[in-house]
């Protein structure tokens, strides 16, 4: 096949989403097919080093001069070329493709719910109202589509003003090896690296600050949990550095002392803080796949969740589910204490009842093999290309 991936542009400073296209593109490329990568080039977003001018003249990049490079490079591609959105935010660029062989992965609509009035937690500006009506007109000119969980699908033909010719489910892949370390030579290990004394254990989270993933919310439990009994256990937070609001959040906890905000951390120290923790939190309002939950389960740590799609769908039947966090005040509390009251549950497991959810977690984590992933999107790539 000859495959042409559009991406996202690398200046928007993404994680998951460059993995992802790079995953796509690297496999099908050992697969023996002819691949290439299109994404939008820093131009104008370069211009001005102010980030709200910057977000525009990124704009200009991505829908005014990029489009014009996708219709002259499409030009020269051949008859056959498989056309792939590895995202379905970039929606607007759909339609300059629509009638050549294309496929567009989709992975979640949080920001199109919110737009639409579906999640009070997250109220959209009438600019972003307006973008997501861009994003989903382009997707919706889409034929072929390939979502990273049966939640994604559900909301995706919700979305869609007609039925899809193909519309499949393919779990996502690790994008990188996460396997179980001993608890103990992992505490000892990444407590090292983060020059923390982390003999006892902790409670770990790993994320990134877009409101679904609710990182209040874990300084919420953590701090109810501490305040409920003697542990003193910490609170380490991997992932982006925190905002002005979660640095609030946590000045407002009795115990901030003991929560720890890492980012920058290389995967190796972040595999191995999985593989040491105590507990896994994460108590996310939605997803679209919610890679962490798999992650903490191949590296052997006990995983408390949400119990809505698409978390259920990842966690199977070895994780601890909690409701979804209220968003009435009031009821914050109580729910942040039963959440911790599963954290104390799995603190008080036995050996043997620990050894029980973690073997569980990692034969559940084994069902996001790379490989198995890349080889079932590889068989809808073909049947729209022989289509």
């Amino acid at each position: 096949m000859n495959i042409v991936f559009l991406a996202h542009p690398l200046f928007l400073a993404q994680q998951s989403m460059p993995r992802f296209a790079m995953m796509l593109t690297d496999g099908m490329s050992k697969r023996g097919h002819k691949v290439d990568m299109w994404s939008p080039k820093a131009r104008f977003f370069k211009l001005h080093a102010s980030p709200v001018l910057q977000k525009w003249l990124g704009y200009i990049d991505q829908y005014i001069i990029f489009p014009l490079e996708i219709k002259r490079n499409s030009k020269r591609c051949s008859p056959d070329t498989l056309f792939v959105f590895t995202d379905q935010a970039l929606g607007p660029w759909v339609p300059l493709l629509a009638n050549r062989p294309h496929a567009i992965h989709c992975h979640d609509f949080m920001a199109l719910r919110s737009a639409l009035g579906e999640i009070p937690e997250n109220p959209t500006s009438w600019t972003g109202r307006l973008y997501q009506q861009l994003i989903r007109r382009g997707f919706s000119k889409g034929k072929h589509f390939i979502s990273v969980s049966k939640k994604t699908r559900e909301d995706l033909h919700r979305y869609l003003f007609t039925d899809p010719l193909s519309s499949e489910v393919v779990y996502n892949g690790f994008h990188q090896p996460f396997f179980y370390h001993d608890q103990t030579v992992a505490k000892g290990l990444f407590g090292k690296r983060i020059d923390l004394d982390l003999t006892a254990g902790y409670i770990l989270h790993v994320g990134g600050n877009p409101w679904y993933k609710n990182r209040a919310g874990v300084i919420d439990i953590y701090t109810v949990w501490r305040a409920q009994g003697d542990s003193k256990l910490p609170l380490i937070m991997i992932g982006e550095a925190p905002t002005k609001e979660l640095l609030m959040k946590q000045t407002q906890s009795k115990f901030s002392k003991d929560i720890h905000w890492l980012n920058d951390i290389e995967d190796e120290f972040v595999r191995l803080a999985y593989s040491g923790a105590d507990v896994f939190l994460f108590p996310s309002l939605g997803e679209g796949f919610g890679w962490p939950i798999a992650e903490a389960m191949a590296s052997g740590c006990p995983v408390i969740t949400t119990g809505e799609a698409p978390m259920t769908e990842v966690a199977g039947d070895a994780a601890f589910l909690i409701p979804r966090r209220p968003n009435s005040p009031s009821e914050v509390d109580a729910w942040a204490g039963d959440a911790a009251a599963t954290i104390n549950r799995i603190l008080s497991l036995s050996s043997t009842a620990r050894k029980a959810i973690v073997d569980a977690g990692i034969n559940n984590a084994k069902r996001f093999d790379t490989q198995n992933a890349l080889n079932q999107i590889e068989k809808i790539y073909l049947k729209i290309t022989n289509s």
